[in-house]
């Protein structure tokens, strides 16, 4: 298979096996491009790029836009702060604006679940899923899973324990759905106040004791606190959440065995996790980020494909 079943990244949901493998291998291509001393490849010279972003994003604005760059394409930023959406605009007159610029592919994230699923249905650009709400963050999932395959060579039959506010999180469920498809062995860890109602129809199961957690799994993925998505408070106190999940060096010298730990970032540091575990050994947080970009590259570059065979 070299090219894509779909002709938008919008969640991980619509993407086959087949499909994240072959964003994985293409990835491994331009994972050895990026360690070159000429990082630059001429992939998408005549390919035009639009980053939309109407939520705040450093790490996933900036490792688009190095994606973008590393691959030659015309790049054009636009900020909901400064544009004319704060004066009543539509999202889709904003768009059909900005695609009377000729631009082939956006990059999109939105505060409103579906938001990119709804421009694919109303627009002939192609769409990537940069953070819908609360919904997906497709890319972060494929990173995440990427960067597992590359620390043990294979994701399959892994334990892997996403820890945190699961129900607030366009991550946990990314990558819950990524992970299964691979077929890793997928658990959440968090206070039940933060667990979705029908967290079990997702085919994992739930630890509310984070050694228990720890103990069972290969692989932690710990997730930040959303504390702008909390219209109400669903737990004591931070630093009561950090007494109870948060994860230091003590507690990870209990266990039996040596975990790997992950973070989609930004990081809360003494909320989630430590300095001395975000900064250890057993961390690969700094491979993920470093990974971003090299996937980013795949999947922008498979959907450039997509527009050459149309």
């Amino acid at each position: 298979m070299s090219s894509l079943s779909v002709n938008n990244l919008l969640g991980i949901k619509y993407l086959s096996n087949s499909d994240i493998n072959l964003i994985f291998s293409t990835a491994d291509n331009f994972k050895k491009i990026i360690n070159q001393s000429i990082k630059k490849v001429p992939s998408l010279r005549d390919i035009t790029i639009a980053n939309l972003f109407f939520e705040n994003s450093t790490r996933t604005k900036l490792s688009f836009e190095l994606a973008e760059k590393r691959l030659s394409a015309d790049i054009i930023n636009f900020s909901s702060s400064s544009s004319s959406v704060k004066k009543g605009e539509t999202l889709l007159d904003t768009v059909n604006n900005i695609l009377a610029m000729k631009v082939d592919i956006i990059v999109m994230r939105h505060p409103d679940p579906g938001a990119s699923v709804f421009l694919s249905r109303n627009i002939r650009a192609r769409i990537v899923n940069a953070g819908d709400g609360s919904h997906e963050h497709p890319t972060q999932a494929l990173l995440d899973a990427y960067s597992i395959r590359e620390k043990y060579g294979n994701i399959k039959n892994k334990k892997v324990v996403i820890i945190g506010d699961i129900l607030h999180s366009r991550v946990a469920l990314s990558n819950i759905y990524c992970l299964k498809k691979l077929g890793a062995h997928v658990s959440v860890c968090g206070p039940s106040s933060l667990m979705p109602i029908n967290i079990q129809d997702l085919g994992v199961d739930h630890f509310s004791n984070l050694q228990e957690a720890l103990e069972w799994c290969d692989i932690a993925n710990v997730l930040r606190i959303q504390l702008e998505r909390q219209n109400l408070k669903y737990f004591p106190s931070l630093r009561e959440y950090s007494m109870t999940y948060g994860i230091n060096k003590e507690i990870l010298n209990r266990l039996n065995k040596h975990i790997t730990i992950m973070h989609p970032g930004p990081i809360n540091r003494g909320v989630e996790l430590s300095s001395d575990v975000a900064d250890s050994k057993q961390s690969i947080i700094l491979d993920q980020v470093e990974n971003g970009v090299a996937i980013r590259m795949a999947v922008l570059f498979l959907l450039a494909g997509k527009i050459k065979d149309n």
